[in-house]
């Protein structure tokens, strides 16, 4: 099961991720870039960095995303009015693969539900033989601080750098172009 879901989030990941950069639409490609930050959560989860999943949900995707969007909504009305012209689908799917599309995530979720209900997972199984769990005795603010400056001083620079990126891509986007 954990090796499915991972791929799973690795696909949606890289699939949204091309996706992202090959919109012209900049509110459905906010949206891919909403998808993409999730699933590489979900991968950070699975690297054991569940602290880093947590911080790029929280900061990223419930800060810089929303601020992104709001941006967007405030400055241009005439691409929110092509968005509205073109609200009958989404990313041109027609109503019936996005159903099809939507009970294939349902059934994902519901099939790793009971698969995690049935038994642990095997990660936490080795945490608990190698005594490396964080137990909630632990000084948390210690090993935090630990983490950040040892093993994930590069995820958090590789991210920085993605979004850096990200948001020069979306302000060379929303520059209206002059008539020639």
């Amino acid at each position: 099961m954990e090796i499915i879901l991972f791929y799973a989030f690795a696909v949606l990941a890289i699939g949204s991720a091309l996706l992202l950069v090959n919109l012209k639409n900049i509110a459905r490609a906010l949206f891919l870039f909403f998808i993409v930050l999730f699933a590489m959560a979900g991968l950070y989860l699975f690297a054991l960095a569940d602290f880093v999943a947590i911080t790029q949900i929280m900061v990223y995707v419930g800060g810089v995303l929303i601020l992104m969007l709001f941006a967007f909504m405030l400055s241009n009305k005439e691409l929110l009015k092509d968005l509205q012209d073109s609200s009958g689908s989404f990313l041109s799917m027609p109503r019936w693969q996005a159903v099809v599309l939507a009970i294939g995530f349902l059934i994902l979720m519901i099939f790793g539900i009971t698969e995690w209900h049935q038994s642990i997972p095997t990660w936490i199984q080795q945490a608990k033989e190698n005594n490396t769990e964080i137990i909630p005795t632990d000084n948390n603010i210690q090993q935090i601080g630990l983490r950040f400056m040892t093993f994930y001083v590069l995820p958090f620079e590789v991210i920085s750098v993605f979004l850096m990126m990200a948001l020069i891509g979306a302000s060379h986007l929303s520059r209206k172009e002059r008539n020639r």
